[in-house]
């Protein structure tokens, strides 16, 4: 099995295995996760970090790949509670109270981030964009969304209500971005996504499913990283771009 790959300058953590007992009076798919999460290697690494969740590993992952982020660079996160994305992000561009270049927004209340002052407000709400604008002081060169939507228990439902979160994302990228600008957004296996990846590929240069090494192998969750924004005007056809690579389409 392919070990995966430790955070740059991060130090090994040894995990020690603990195991919750059957008879803790939790429900048996209840007592499965709590011993994952608390098992898994990520969360461990997060606390030493001081990450406020181990999803802040996949955007550094993704970073240290494509790399999306760099100083100076205006950034908005979506749905931003916890945090993590802006802990990265803030540290990736430099950002300062100061003169911040990363703002988050969600309507759930999140403690303050260093260098990324968030927004408490929903990101659909029609005031949102000029908000956001005044206080990154400019359009965004980049839109992150690790949005998804509460589990139901039922994959297709969970599937659809997650994919319309990242097409709403989408649309909002859309209307701010920069051109040359990114978006990276959550998604779900399972199809229903041609219409979201053709608009991407008819206002974006490049269009990649990917799925960092921090994302759990069982997870159904892909990332859609659309890299070098066209601009508003862009009307070109969308055939014009190359198919996403990375994971097959669904």
């Amino acid at each position: 099995m392919t070990k995966k790959p430790e955070k740059p300058g991060s130090a090994s953590i040894r995990v020690l295995k603990t195991r919750i007992k059957k008879k803790s009076g939790l429900k048996e798919s209840s007592r499965r996760w709590l011993q994952r999460h608390i098992n898994d290697p990520y969360v461990q690494r997060s606390k030493a970090d001081g990450y406020r969740s181990r999803a802040a590993y996949k955007l550094i992952e993704i970073d240290d790949k494509h790399h999306l982020l760099k100083p100076g660079m205006k950034v908005i996160d979506l749905g931003a509670a916890p945090g993590g994305w802006c802990q990265v992000a803030a540290a990736r561009t430099k950002s300062t109270a100061d003169k911040p270049h990363v703002i988050g927004i969600d309507y759930l209340e999140m403690d303050a981030v260093p260098g990324a002052p968030v927004l408490l407000m929903d990101f659909l709400d029609p005031a949102a964009p000029q908000k956001l604008a005044e206080a990154l002081g400019g359009d965004p060169d980049i839109v992150l969304s690790d949005m998804a939507a509460p589990t139901t228990g039922h994959k297709r439902t969970d599937h659809i209500r997650t994919m319309h979160l990242c097409e709403v994302a989408a649309d909002f990228a859309l209307s701010v971005l920069k051109p040359g600008g990114h978006f990276l957004a959550k998604t779900f296996q399972g199809g229903a996504e041609n219409e979201l990846l053709s608009m991407l590929k008819k206002n974006f240069r490049s269009v990649h499913h990917v799925k960092p090494p921090a994302s759990r192998d069982e997870s159904v969750e892909l990332y859609l990283l659309a890299k070098d924004f066209k601009g508003r005007e862009a009307s070109s056809p969308s055939g014009e771009s190359e198919r996403p690579e990375g994971e097959p389409e669904a």
